[in-house]
């Protein structure tokens, strides 16, 4: 078998051993005789295998018993219209911390909604940062409050969070997080946060899957106009069994949900995390050629970003990388240069790879 190192943003990397799974039990899943391509949702076997992957998901993370765990279907970008459809309904405002693209294309979403108030933003240096929040910055009276915890395209990300010295208590005001590209690569109290939303294709499975962690107080105070669909009371009320929900891509998240918990769980996912982080941030500083495009106290673990002097060199060394096994590292449109996506199933001989790599092109294409 001939692998190359994926460093895709997403879909992404997932782990070879799940993979050399999915393809034992693709003919027949559990006994079933059948795959789970082809099973009903309402059939005893899926009913157990969406049931394990929420009870490993909850035990991965610690989920507190005041927390609903819904599998929904139309990714994060979805939850950019749910958030504020179930969750901007007493005064009709929510404050949005902008530091990327994705966060700020939530915020556009949720004007449709009601008033959006910017708390604090980091467009003025190309989101190479995350803004500074003081208790100030949020209005008392808001619905929620909304951050994203890691910058897929910028390759930032929040280094800390509610009671602590860098991230200001929201009180009342529940805090409402994207997680899609950080979720599950580090421990995490989900009691500081009032919803978790994740797109699957990072860290968890196949595209199309988003997990909505959310405080069990919050929900059912969706509008009556609200699509059936858009309601999370629907997830909540039927175990995420409403309709017939992204089968496939659930069977393959409970097996990543094993894989991490064999692993070690998140407290050695972490430390895995950083590790392979320190080697390509290392190689970054103590290059004259390569250069990190993101503040230092803000790097994120999983999406690395960095640029090289100009287009020529980087085109070239996007296709040298390609041609030695090392993928899908162009930057995003928005941005250019190299990005590097790191995530849990990233091995360490991957990141080693990319480093070796980079120390040959240097001294390769050294400019004189």
């Amino acid at each position: 078998m001939s692998r190359v190192y994926n460093f895709a943003a997403g879909p992404a990397v997932l782990p070879l051993e799940v993979l050399l799974r999915v393809q034992r039990e693709i003919p027949d899943c559990g006994g079933a005789g059948m795959s789970v391509l082809e099973m009903s949702h309402r059939s005893k076997i899926f009913e157990e295998i969406i049931g394990q992957a929420e009870k490993l998901f909850r035990e991965l993370l610690g989920i507190p018993e005041n927390y609903h765990v819904l599998f929904v279907q139309g990714g994060a970008t979805l939850q950019f219209s749910m958030v504020p459809m179930n969750l901007m309904r007493r005064s009709k405002k929510a404050d949005y911390v902008v530091s990327g693209h994705f966060a700020e294309k939530a915020a556009g979403e949720a004007r449709k909604f009601g008033s959006v108030a910017i708390a604090g933003s980091s467009e003025d240096r190309k989101f190479s940062y995350i803004p500074s929040l003081s208790a100030t910055s949020f209005r008392p009276d808001a619905d929620y409050v909304h951050i994203t915890s890691n910058n897929t395209i910028y390759g930032t990300r929040f280094p800390s969070f509610p009671d602590t010295p860098s991230f200001p208590d929201t009180g009342a005001v529940p805090l409402v997080a994207d997680m899609s590209s950080g979720i599950l690569s580090e421990a995490l109290d989900v009691s500081r946060f009032g919803l978790i939303y994740a797109g699957a294709q990072k860290n968890i499975g196949p595209a199309g899957l988003c997990i909505v962690v959310v405080r069990k107080d919050l929900v059912g105070f969706a509008g009556k106009e609200t699509p059936v669909m858009l309601d999370y009371r629907s997830y909540a009320d039927s175990a995420s069994l409403y309709n017939t929900p992204p089968t496939f891509a659930i069977y393959v998240a409970k097996l990543v949900f094993e894989w991490l918990r064999d692993k070690g769980g998140l407290s050695a996912m972490e430390k895995l995390n950083r590790e392979k982080a320190a080697i390509l941030y290392d190689c970054l500083d103590g290059s004259s050629l390569f250069k990190g495009a993101a503040d230092r106290e803000f790097r994120s673990l999983m999406n690395v970003t960095f640029v090289l002097p100009n287009e020529e060199l980087t085109a070239a060394f996007l296709s040298e990388a390609s041609a030695a096994g090392l993928v899908n590292l162009k930057g995003h449109r928005a941005v250019g240069g190299v990005r590097a996506s790191i995530y849990n199933a990233m091995p360490v001989e991957g990141v080693v790879a990319l480093t070796d790599f980079m120390k040959r092109f240097e001294v390769a294409h050294k400019i004189r």
